[in-house]
């Protein structure tokens, strides 16, 4: 059974600091593109940033510069360290895994910037 659970989620206010952990099991995860998505109210779900399975990494213009996409294989875990937030990153943040057209998604945990 493939589970990606995300934790670290919460309320933070604007400039402050969060890291997003999704751990994964029933997968290869060394194979896994790994895949950081938010969605906020009233919009559709975006990918915030991801990483291969070579360490290669993209990012939304809107988070470049602030956020950084990581991994460990050893523990199954993507992460996501999320810098200077603003009051527009406030969203539900998802994981996701990708190989060969394969595609699972974590539960999601919410992010809330706000003073």
């Amino acid at each position: 059974q493939v589970q990606l659970v995300e934790s670290g989620g919460g309320l933070v206010q604007p400039g402050g600091s969060l890291r997003l952990s999704c751990a994964a099991s029933g997968i290869i995860f060394r194979l896994n593109v790994m895949g950081w998505y938010r969605q906020a109210p009233g919009k559709e779900r975006e990918l915030v940033a991801a990483i291969t399975s070579g360490f290669m990494t993209n990012y939304a213009d809107s988070v470049k510069g602030r956020f950084t996409i990581s991994r460990d294989n050893a523990k199954s875990t993507v992460y996501l360290q999320m810098n200077n937030l603003k009051p527009e990153d406030t969203a539900i943040y998802y994981c996701r895994s990708l190989r060969d057209s394969v595609t699972y998604w974590g539960q999601g945990t919410q992010v809330t910037v706000s003073s």
